[in-house]
């Protein structure tokens, strides 16, 4: 990812992104949504429920943190609260919140200061919690105690490494960015490799499967906010239904969402790839003429993706 060689070692000394910063504050937020919890209160799992979509080729799959409010503007918004209240109490405070928005190794500066280990998937876990939960920093120039790390609790469990569909954990704790999910589907903007299509399956927006085999999930705590419940029109929505809408129509319904930030074009070609696997599963109901009508797209990318997705129907 070319931001992370782009700010050097900026992302590993905090006084270089705030001059003057002494001590770092870590903070996590929760963010399963209610209807897991619901779940898990019925006769399956949440976890189970989010696997059961992997079986319904038509259906899209957006990650659980992806479904309500972008946590960016709602974590940030919380922190920058949060350091307001420690600088009515202190005679001068600099400080700066942070999450997933600047160079800051927010996991391990997590880890560090005790809000939980790195799991062998690279994410951080919780005793208490899981790993559903965003994290956030605030820097401030203010001198405080250290808090001390905890232990790690993953043991020779390798759940993780094993579910990885494009096997993308290539050893504990380390990840090969270039082959997860949620980078293909987000962070790429080109074409996703020809060798991962098959494996993303109905995946349009993140992949789960390591947190949803995470043992340490069950304790997953449910959002204390509404804003991270489920949006209508995200969850268990068919493909050709998401395929349809316009760009308009495409910023209205992810208007405040995480997903928004990738834009239409790499919304219709994720999209796209799952129909197209769909499409080789046997599953039509509409796909092959949903694509069809995107051929002349004025995305190269589009339209490359479209292609393919046929071809994979005549493959089938």
């Amino acid at each position: 990812m070319h931001y992370m060689a782009a700010h050097g070692l900026k992302r590993a000394r905090p006084a270089e992104l705030m001059p003057g910063t002494v001590s770092v504050i870590t903070a996590r937020m929760d963010y399963l949504p209610a209807l897991a919890e619901a779940c898990a209160d019925g006769v399956a799992p949440w976890q189970a429920v989010e696997f059961s979509r992997l079986e319904r080729p038509g259906e899209a799959i957006v990650s659980v943190y992806a479904r309500g409010r972008d946590y960016h503007k709602v974590m940030r918004s919380r922190l920058q609260k949060l350091g307001e209240r420690i600088a009515a109490h202190v005679e001068t405070l600099g400080h700066r919140a942070f999450t997933d928005s600047a160079p800051v190794l927010e996991a391990e500066l997590a880890a560090r200061s005790g809000q939980g280990w790195r799991g062998k998937h690279t994410l951080l876990l919780n005793r208490e919690a899981g790993s559903m939960f965003f994290l956030g920093e605030i820097y401030v120039d203010l001198a405080l105690p250290q808090s001390a790390p905890v232990s790690s609790h993953c043991g020779s469990c390798s759940a993780c490494i094993d579910v990885c569909p494009t096997q993308a954990i290539i050893a504990p704790h380390k990840l090969d960015a270039r082959r997860c999910i949620s980078y293909l589907t987000i962070e790429h903007a080109g074409p996703i490799p020809l060798e991962f299509r098959a494996l993303i399956g109905n995946r349009i927006y993140g992949c789960d499967d390591c947190q949803l085999i995470c043992p340490w999930n069950k304790f997953a705590q449910r959002s204390a906010l509404p804003d991270f419940d489920e949006r209508q029109g995200l969850t268990g929505q068919q493909l050709v239904t998401l395929f349809a809408w316009t760009e308009a129509e495409f910023l209205g319904f992810t208007e405040g969402s995480a997903i928004r930030r990738i834009g239409h074009a790499r919304w219709l070609r994720n999209i796209a790839l799952a129909m197209g696997n769909a499409l080789r599963a046997g599953h039509d109901s509409g796909i092959r003429q949903a694509l069809l009508a995107r051929q002349r797209h004025a995305s190269e990318v589009v339209r490359e993706q479209v292609a393919w997705a046929l071809q994979a129907n005549i493959d089938a």
